[in-house]
């Protein structure tokens, strides 16, 4: 069914940071990372949230929340090593 796609499409995409945030938290270098892209990508993945709740897509909602926390975890750890 096509939630079921949805959720491993958005889990993948969700997690596409994992490795970039147990790098920075590994090395406590975050002099690659733009502050830039982040703000705006955490920005877009919460806009998808809220349009997620909006049409009551759990999927959508779901892993959109994911990639905000764990997005919103490496912006915590620029700020700490900046």
């Amino acid at each position: 069914n096509e939630n079921i796609l949805g959720i491993i499409a958005g889990v993948f995409t969700s997690i596409s940071m994992m490795p970039q945030l147990i790098k920075v938290i590994r090395e406590k270098d975050v002099s690659n990372i733009s502050l830039g892209m982040l703000l705006i990508l955490i920005t877009g993945l919460a806009l998808w949230v809220v349009y997620g709740v909006l049409k009551t897509e759990w999927p959508i909602i779901l892993t959109n929340a994911l990639a905000v926390t764990l997005n919103t975890i490496l912006l915590i750890f620029y700020f700490k090593f900046k």
